[in-house]
């Protein structure tokens, strides 16, 4: 099977070189898991970062069939970030596959199971800040250590948003202070 490839640079361009490298290294991932279907790589020139080893960043981002899957990394050599971002999916795609191994008990996968959230807000004019960026996107039901374990392969340190099968509820999971984990369950008042 075949991964399309998007590869996008930011205050950088990118060269035939870099392309040919990432599409090449990038190919090799469906060997972790065979339901990916799309990756996207966007890698960008932080001229602003404190250490030059950090100025080169890559983000890795994949996509398939109930998978989400992000790593970043940064460098001063684009190729050197690329390849710890490449790692990183790598290591995040085995652990995805153990767990998924095991299954959700109910025998269906999340991405059976998931339907898409339509969502369109009227475009107002404001004073002050605005919204800049809007995301979309699939919640899948879990429960909340199915949860946790997305939060982390997904490489979100602060929240993860989930729809929680044992309340039929959209709960907000977040990472504290402490290193332990808090869940948010809003109630309509």
């Amino acid at each position: 099977m075949t991964i399309k490839v998007e590869i996008y640079g930011h205050n950088m361009d990118v060269t035939d070189r870099i392309q040919d490298y990432i599409t090449k290294k990038v190919s090799k991932l469906d060997r972790y898991l065979t339901n990916v279907e799309e990756t996207r790589v966007d890698l960008s020139f932080l001229k602003s970062a404190r250490s030059a080893s950090d100025r080169q960043v890559a983000e890795i981002t994949v996509r398939g069939k109930g998978i989400i899957l992000r790593a970043e990394e940064r460098s001063d050599d684009v190729f050197a970030a690329f390849d710890e971002a490449v790692d990183k999916i790598q290591r995040r795609m085995e652990r995805f596959k153990g767990k998924r191994q095991r299954g959700r008990g109910d025998g269906r996968p999340a991405s059976d199971v998931a339907q898409e959230i339509e969502e369109e807000a009227p475009v107002e004019e404001e004073v002050g800040p605005t919204i800049v960026r809007r995301k979309k996107f699939a919640l899948a039901p879990m429960d909340e250590y199915e949860a946790m374990e997305q939060m982390v392969l997904l490489g979100h340190e602060n929240f993860f948003l989930f729809f929680n099968v044992n309340t039929n509820a959209i709960n907000v999971l977040y990472q504290r202070r402490d290193g332990n984990y808090g869940l948010i369950e809003p109630e309509l008042g």
